[in-house]
């Protein structure tokens, strides 16, 4: 029986009344629509408080259920939100959007990989169906979500398929942003091949809602209704990420109420055979219906990926991105393109800091398994592991490393954010976590976090970018803390409000800047991960103490991909604001259920292995033929934040 998601966390519910419903202006309550009174009423009623909640319900007692549906009433379903619905699969990767003309209605996203084994043949699991993008809509706050999947999946039959003019059969890395008139924008990257050859096509697209009833219909309804999805990047058909290859997406859209309002903005990270990457950017000026030919930002610097978009008050576009260092003398760091003209040209980019990058490296050393008569897991870009001596994520056999230790990859990351209300200052807010100066240490193993044998404490940094001045303040640390690491920031700002979160290892018992997270000296893991989020009410100048919004630490070092042989934990956390209300999501592993892998040696109990169900038959070994009793639940959680 699934278990019941209930937690004893509870936490301020976002300040939505306030926002809504203003105290001391006369004469308000006979200006606002009804609806906004009702909303007002709803939330007083419950300002009491609010607990986690599960954006991805893919249990029995759960449930998927069709966006045609949600949108029409109309009944309709298929083979992939049937299995959805008990799959206990694995999401990760999350993102959310809080609705800036209702902010009680939020929708999420994430790589949900809920479809996988729709469409087995009868008596056994095999991964025949796709990886998606979830489509997660709450219009409580964030109290509850009902979970589906974008329109266009392989295996939709409903009459919203035919409007999804994409390629793909798998897709990930999803990205969501609202305008001010109703409509919803979700992006993402395509992965492989409908066909089923080994193929990744690295397609680029924008998926597109409205309000059934149109701009001025009920709020509540708002991003409801497909509108369709268009490519706005083709990449080439290769094996794999070769070729050209579109990932790392960014979206948003110009809430301004300037000249370019309505204006929507997506980026990505091109990466080509021969191992270079750069940004390009393209905008649509008709709601999503077409976008521009793709433009590239980065002309003058390489070796960059991970772009964020962000749009000031004036409507001013800035598109943020990491740069990696390089044998020209390219330093790591944070990279800044600014464009004046609504995104139609930009000047060259500029470095705004540089840092210490802090991820994960190991020197991998493949140990051979009897190969299974069937495959686990799709093949896909997104959780497999890097090729070569070099490891980004260690676990077993092919994916083992020679340290011994079980980790996920994670690489330093910048995330910003702009204020499109605040028409007083150009400011751009960004975050990036970087290895703490001071903290190096030899690790005594292969293992880094900043080079194979080197480790450091890595920690979130905050800076203010003046767009009108050139001018930045110094990285200053948002929570300076002598244990743990600080990874995956995420940060929003609306309405002279910034709000920040990130996943933090403090609470973890065997920490050291020696080793990877989660594990102790003879590799065995535990659960070693919290989200921390924090406020700032003075543009960053100052920070709130940060609030512990998980309730109990999570274990990220489960083995649940590329055949149960390695962990994934995806590249990044999420938050989203409206004023002083802000809600977080992130990956979390509460429901995951621990097993033993017989394919390893008697007697291997590190604590990463997850249940599964294999037979050895004829010299090799079965895929998994339990997936749905919880080894690989991996799911999304979110909360109200500070």
């Amino acid at each position: 029986m699934e278990p019941v998601h209930v937690t004893s966390h509870f936490a301020p519910i976002p300040n939505i009344h306030a926002y809504l419903c203003p105290p001391g202006i006369a004469g308000w309550y006979s200006i606002v629509p009804m609806s906004t009174l009702l909303i007002c009423s709803l939330v007083a009623a419950s300002v009491a408080t609010a607990a986690e909640v599960r954006l991805s319900n893919d249990f029995s007692g759960g449930g998927y259920t069709s966006v045609y549906t949600l949108a029409t009433g109309i009944a309709y379903t298929d083979a992939v939100l049937t299995e959805c619905s008990i799959a206990r699969g694995r999401q990760n990767e999350p993102s959310v959007a809080m609705n800036p003309r209702n902010p009680l209605v939020l929708v999420g996203s994430s790589n949900d990989y809920c479809g996988t084994y729709a469409g087995s043949p009868a008596g056994t699991f095999v991964p025949a169906g796709p990886i998606w993008l979830g489509y997660y809509r709450s219009e409580n706050g964030g109290t509850s979500f009902v979970s589906s999947l974008v329109p266009g999946y392989p295996g939709d039959t409903s009459p919203y398929a035919q409007l999804a003019a994409i390629r793909t059969a798998s897709s990930g890395d999803p990205v969501v942003t609202w305008d001010n008139h109703g409509r919803l924008f979700m992006g993402s990257e395509s992965s492989e091949d409908p066909s089923g050859s080994k193929k990744g096509w690295g397609d680029e697209w924008v998926a597109s809602f409205d309000n059934p009833a149109g701009e001025s219909g009920d709020t509540i309804n708002d991003g409801k209704r497909f509108r369709g999805s268009v490519m706005v990047a083709k990449g080439s058909s290769a094996p794999g990420t070769g070729g050209k290859f579109n990932d790392k997406t960014s979206i948003q859209a110009d809430r301004t109420g300037g000249a370019c309002d309505g204006y929507v903005y997506f980026a990505w990270s091109r990466f080509t055979g021969v191992g270079t990457s750069n940004i390009y950017f393209t905008r649509s000026t008709d709601h999503g219906q077409t976008f521009s030919s793709p433009a590239l930002l980065t002309s003058n610097v390489g070796n960059v990926q991970d772009p964020e978009i962000t749009v000031t008050g004036n409507g001013h576009v800035y598109v943020s991105f990491d740069q990696g260092a390089t044998n020209s003398g390219q330093p790591t760091g944070v990279g800044l393109a600014k464009s004046v003209n609504c995104g139609k040209t930009f000047a060259k980019p500029v470095l705004v800091t540089s840092y210490i990058d802090a991820g994960a490296v190991d020197v991998a050393t493949p140990v051979p398994v009897p190969a299974p008569s069937a495959q686990d897991d799709p093949l896909s870009p997104e959780d497999v592991s890097a090729a070569g001596s070099s490891a980004r994520d260690c676990g077993d056999f092919d994916s083992a490393c020679q340290s011994g230790f079980t980790f996920f990859r994670r690489d330093s990351s910048t995330r910003s954010a702009a204020d499109q209300k605040d028409t007083l200052h150009e400011f751009v807010y960004l975050t990036f976590d970087a290895a703490k100066p001071g903290t190096q240490v030899d690790t005594g193993t292969t293992y880094g976090s900043i080079s194979s044998g080197k480790g450091a404490q890595s920690a979130v940094y905050f800076i203010r970018y003046d767009g009108a001045a050139g001018t930045a303040t110094a990285p200053q640390l948002i929570d300076n803390q002598n244990k743990g690491h600080q990874f995956f920031s995420a940060i929003s700002s609306d309405g002279g409000v910034l709000h920040a979160l990130w996943w933090d290892s403090r609470n973890d018992t065997s920490y050291s800047p020696a080793r990877p997270i989660g594990n102790d000296a003879s590799g065995n893991v535990i659960a070693a991960l919290d989200v921390y989020a924090t406020t700032s009410s003075d543009r960053g100048s100052t920070w709130t103490t940060p609030v512990r919004i998980t309730a109990a630490s999570t274990n990220p070092n489960f083995e649940q991909f590329s055949n149960r042989e390695v962990p994934f934990a995806g590249d990044y956390l999420w938050v989203t604001s409206v004023g002083s209300s802000a809600f977080g999501a992130w990956t979390d592993w509460r429901n995951t259920v621990s097993g033993t892998d017989p394919r390893e040696s008697t007697g291997s109990v590190e604590g990463a292995d997850v249940k599964q169900c294999r037979t050895f038959i004829s010299g090799a070994w079965t895929g998994d033929q339990c997936p749905h009793e919880g080894g690989i639940d991996q799911d999304i959680y979110g909360s109200v934040t500070p």
